[in-house]
């Protein structure tokens, strides 16, 4: 059954995520998608990308979550790892406030790149790190409230929140998915949607997605 729910879907949403190097979008990532933490997780490399597929108001949904490194090196990738994209995970840590100062840059970026309709949620990762704390919560809620953003502080150690983010981005874009389809219902019936305006998949060949597979413990 786990199999066949895996294989059929009503709805793709793919979104990203982004921010610095070392902020823990890739733990995020292993977090929701596979309940692992990798402690020795190293820098992305490139691309990497995971689904998992759940259920929302009776629908099933297959969230396609991209992971790009955050080195400037690689950001010749923005364009197409942007395309096709309904929701980004904005990420910062909590406990290195450079992180969360180039947020604003990466906003820019998303803004310039990603389609105007994308919806954006604004992450503080590390909050077991309590005693390191460099971010106040208070900060990053006004700036989220300021830009518009959805917000919400995580663990992907602990695993607090995490799962809450993932469900709440993505409750989000199928209530803007759901919004749309009612209002374009007499246009033909066709595949299972993805995008409000470029709603495609993209497909990436070997050597675009890093697989090298880490030592991670699962809980």
């Amino acid at each position: 059954m786990a199999r066949r729910l895996e294989e059929e879907y009503d709805y793709l949403f793919k979104v990203v995520l982004i921010g610095d190097s070392g902020v823990g979008k890739s733990n995020l990532l292993s977090r929701f998608t596979r309940n692992e933490f990798c402690l020795e997780s190293k820098s992305t490399i490139g691309v990497e990308f995971a689904t998992r597929t759940l259920r929302l108001e009776g629908r099933t949904i297959k969230a396609q979550i991209w992971d790009t490194a955050g080195q400037e090196r690689y950001r010749a990738i923005t364009s197409a790892y942007y395309r096709g994209a309904l929701g980004c995970i904005l990420v910062y840590d909590v406990t290195k406030p450079k992180t969360f100062e180039n947020v604003s840059r990466w906003l820019k970026e998303l803004r310039d790149h990603a389609d105007s309709n994308i919806v954006i949620m604004l992450i503080g990762n590390k909050t077991d790190l309590k005693h390191l704390r460099g971010v106040a919560s208070e900060d990053a809620q006004s700036f989220a409230e300021k830009e518009g953003l959805s917000f919400i502080e995580t663990s992907a150690l602990e695993a607090t929140n995490v799962e809450k983010a993932f469900q709440s981005i993505l409750a989000e874009i199928y209530r803007i998915i759901s919004k749309k389809n009612i209002y374009s219902s007499d246009e033909p019936a066709t595949a299972p949607v993805g995008g409000i305006k470029e709603g495609k998949t993209i497909v990436v060949t070997a050597s675009d997605v890093n697989t090298t597979k880490k030592q991670c413990c699962s809980t």
